[in-house]
């Protein structure tokens, strides 16, 4: 039932922010920047509250958080992506949010739009799924851990046998 549950939608934008419309974070639905003065653990907090998603039955799915060092900007969100921290909250077997951050350090990379100086420009990137490929890497999961169970027992009651001798 967990793979079928519809994904869900692209998170709203942080609260007191601005929403980019540079052209690389425009290109895509599954792509959006903002400029904010909110730090790492608050907008952090926000998406995860965010992509919190209630089942039908009344659980929340579970969400976990993966650290990536700021390199991989350059491949996870977009090239030419500038990031002082990347961070994935992902719903396992199913989709994913990457959030960017990008905090200048230099003043010659101070962010001012729109008549303000803002802290960071965060870039989110939402990596949905289709239901059908989900149930079917599940439906493949299930069917191979009896053969797994099989071969682990196999091999398990030839080393008995082994230590025996």
């Amino acid at each position: 039932m967990y793979l079928l549950l519809p994904n869900p939608d692209f998170p709203e934008k942080l609260p007191e922010s601005i929403q980019s419309f540079e052209p690389a974070d425009i290109e895509t639905a599954f792509r959006r920047g903002y400029y904010t003065d909110l730090i790492r653990e608050e907008v952090m907090k926000y998406y995860l509250q965010q992509i919190k998603y209630v089942t039908p039955f009344g659980k929340y799915m579970p969400t976990y958080s993966l650290n990536y060092p700021p390199e991989e900007a350059q491949v996870l969100i977009r090239d030419q992506a500038r990031s002082t921290f990347l961070e994935e909250l992902v719903h396992p077997f199913r989709e994913s949010f990457f959030i960017n951050g990008f905090e200048p350090k230099l003043d010659k990379d101070k962010i001012f739009v729109s008549d303000k100086s803002w802290r960071q420009k965060i870039i989110v990137r939402y990596a949905p799924s289709m239901a059908i490929f989900r149930v079917l890497a599940g439906l493949l999961i299930v069917s191979i851990i009896p053969i797994i169970y099989i071969e682990y027992k196999k091999v398990f009651t030839e080393l008995l046998q082994v230590a025996k001798k």
